[in-house]
């Protein structure tokens, strides 16, 4: 019995020592990378203070402070009142120790909130030595991976459960010790020798000391090499950035706690957060808003994930999935357009420990059945879909349906087979980052599919009420950050609207356009004379800049015709056969994303060619960190989702959009009509205090619009038919 019992303990310690010793190198590979990021987070909370005038400090005391004696001592911004301190505050003519200690505290108040919103920036292009210092400190807690997160939380449960049960077990290791306990001493180490014996049999079975051992292993690594840690910054940035946000969130630089959880009602957000989610399937590590999300999905049962392009909606999807399998569920369905087939399967093998199985081509029957024997995450596209059998209602773990928007019209055939899906399936998550283009009743009908009741909440009342009404109505089934409220990080978006004057050739097609009453062929105009098109020579003259600096572009058009003109214009300037695509519907998915690895994995300077409605949607294109518009979109997402194929976390370098617009023309009109399909967009999609729009402003459709502004041209040209 008591060799029984020393043996217990000695696992017991040996597993608790493991576990220490890790938390101990956990802390100071965390200890190393907030050291190196506290100066700068703090120089860049200086630099802001040094930005904001001393008469700041009247607003937040409400008006009770006057400044005017320390403005006119040369203290005229916040960061000089801090710097002069009480002390040097008091030695101003008119200035007492009651003013002194205000003026104070309103600037501290003014420096905690900007520590709050600031962040640090990591700069591949012109890295530091205190940039660096960072990059390196956060690439060992990278490279050490979600295995070591899974090993610091069961170390964590280690150190804390088995600490307390190892004091009490004490005497059981010898007969006297036993002797001398105690009756309730000697109950209570037998107690805490069985709980040693469960715990240390608990984690072999689980491999938590191979876990533990390999976690030290692997922060224990010697300092990373500069250069590969940059290199390495550079491949996998948004990994970096997301361990950094959650090492500081405490320390100021996070997100607002209430924009990560998309201002969802407190009640809610409360029970969300309570939701457990297991990783064990799991390979990435989640954002603090992305973990949310997925919480939500899985609290909700029933939901749309709508964040804004670029957030990493398919992470937290397969955040889900893997949660969901950990709790023994074993089939899955994802429903895509074509064009993310490749891209969703790609995923689930990186980022998770699930099976992946397309359902796609001449073979996908059997496919279908290997899945239904074997599990694993299906991913099949809408239009195959309806060639499938359902499943019974207890054999599908979750139902995730990618750019969801597509199942607007309720009674179109694919909108019909993912609702006869969705119906058999307790946990069903929509993808989308335009829920509503054009008219609420679209959005209504998403919702409808999911929760029903929540559908019916949704009606005229909440729409002319407006946004907040709107948006508190569908709270139990919605929810949507943007990346401005979330990634603070992300580099800089240049917008620039190019307006050029049109060529006379560009005139002469414009007015054929316009007496044919030809909405498109108004719209390509601008392309018609290729060797005499104004847009054309503006886009040949950004991509050289482009080229002269190294840098990847990306061109949309609307129109095939306007990419094979541009390709034409471009292909002999591109060295090295650095031109790809185009990229439209036509092209098969697996040639597609051929040309986004080519595109992306080509050294320098290289241009891919797009159709928006193809590749502004469901593709990443961080790698390039130029975007041109060859012209306007009729709606107010498109471009939107376009330019955040590349301006989305994982981004490293600025963006700059360049949209080709013709002065007095369809480009002009366009804009003037969008602007306020855009504003209503905002208005219901996204958290607005603004913006009480009736429903009627926002059903202006693509053919209204078209019609719209051919009347208006041909009356103004006198050029009607």
């Amino acid at each position: 019995m008591r060799r029984r019992a020393a043996e217990v303990i000695d696992a017991g310690e040996t597993l608790h020592t493991a576990a220490a010793a890790l938390l101990a190198d956990h802390r100071r590979a965390v200890d190393a990378v907030r050291e190196a990021w506290a100066p700068l987070h703090a120089e860049l909370a200086r630099s802001e203070l040094r930005r904001i005038p001393v008469d700041r400090l009247t607003h937040v005391t409400e008006g009770r402070l006057r400044v005017a004696a320390i403005e006119a001592a040369g203290l005229d911004t916040v960061q000089r009142v801090l710097d002069a301190g009480r002390h040097g505050l008091r030695q101003i003519p008119g200035v007492g120790q009651q003013t002194a200690d205000q003026a104070l505290g309103a600037a501290r108040q003014l420096a905690e909130a900007v520590g709050e919103t600031v962040a640090v920036h990591l700069d591949v292009d012109h890295p530091q030595p205190r940039t660096t210092a960072l990059v390196a400190a956060l690439q060992l807690l990278v490279e050490a991976g979600p295995d070591a997160r899974r090993a610091v939380e069961a170390a964590t449960v280690l150190d804390t459960g088995l600490g307390p049960l190892l004091d009490d077990a004490r005497p059981a290791a010898g007969r006297l010790r036993m002797w001398f306990a105690g009756g309730e001493r000697r109950e209570r180490a037998l107690a805490a020798l069985t709980g040693i014996g469960r715990q240390t049999e608990r984690a072999a079975a689980d491999g938590v000391p191979v876990l533990l051992g390999q976690a030290s292993v692997d922060l224990l690594r010697g300092p990373a090499d500069e250069a590969a840690a940059w290199v390495d910054f550079e491949l996998r940035s948004a990994e970096y950035y997301g361990l950094l946000a959650e090492l500081t969130e405490r320390a100021g630089g996070g997100p607002d706690p209430a924009a990560a959880q998309g201002f969802l009602p407190d009640a809610l957000a409360e029970r969300v957060r309570a939701q457990a989610l297991d990783g064990t399937h799991s390979r990435v590590s989640l954002r603090g808003y992305q973990s949310f999300g997925a919480r939500f999905a899985l609290a909700q049962r029933r939901v749309i994930l709508g964040d804004e392009m670029g957030l990493g909606k398919t992470i937290q999807a397969l955040a889900v999935l893997a949660h969901l399998a950990a709790q023994g569920r074993r089939h899955f369905l994802v429903v895509c357009p074509a064009g993310v087939l490749i891209n969703w399967t790609r995923e689930i093998e990186a980022r998770s420990t699930l099976r992946a199985v397309a359902l796609h081509g001449p073979g996908r029957h059997d496919a279908f059945a290997d899945w239904r024997g074997g599990g694993g995450v299906a991913v099949t596209t809408f239009q195959a879909l309806t060639g499938f059998p359902e499943l019974a209602a207890d054999e599908l773990g979750m139902l995730v349906v990618d750019e969801a928007h597509h199942v607007k019209n309720p009674q179109a055939q694919r909108s019909l087979a993912v609702a006869a899906w969705a119906a058999r399936c307790a946990y069903v998550l929509f993808l989308t980052g335009t829920p509503m283009e054009n008219r609420v009743s679209e959005f209504r009908s998403l919702v409808r599919i999911l929760q029903p009741e929540a559908a019916s909440g949704i009606g005229d009342v909440d729409t002319v009420a407006g946004s907040r009404a709107f948006r508190k109505a569908v709270a139990p089934a919605y929810l949507r950050r943007n990346q401005r409220d979330v990634l603070a990080e992300l580099p800089e978006l240049q917008w620039t609207d190019e307006w050029e004057e049109l060529s006379a050739a560009d005139r002469d097609a414009y007015r054929a356009a316009v007496r044919a009453g030809n909405f498109m062929a108004m719209r390509r105009a601008a392309y018609a004379e290729p060797k005499r098109s104004a847009k054309l020579h503006r886009l040949c003259e950004l991509v050289a800049e482009a080229a002269a600096n190294g840098l990847k572009v990306v061109v949309f058009s609307a129109f095939r015709e306007v990419l094979g003109v541009v390709g034409e214009a471009l292909g002999p300037q591109q060295p090295g056969g650095r031109l790809f695509g185009p990229i439209s519907g036509s092209v098969p998915p697996a040639r597609r994303q051929r040309l986004i690895d080519g595109f992306g994995a080509a050294a320098g300077h290289a241009v891919l060619l797009a159709q928006i409605e193809a590749g502004g949607t469901g593709i990443n294109l961080q790698a390039a960190s130029v975007v041109i518009l060859c012209e306007p979109q009729v709606k107010p997402t498109m471009e939107q989702q376009a330019v955040a194929r590349a301006h989305r976390m994982g981004q490293v370098r600025a963006v700059r959009v360049h949209r080709l617009l013709a002065t007095d023309g369809v480009d002009q009109r366009m804009l003037e009509v969008l602007e306020r399909k855009a504003r209503l967009f905002d208005a219901y999609a996204r958290r607005s205090a603004v913006a009480e729009a009736a429903p009627e402003a926002v059903d202006v459709s693509d053919t209204s619009l078209a019609r719209r502004i051919v009347e208006e041209e041909q009356a103004r040209l006198g050029a009607a038919r």
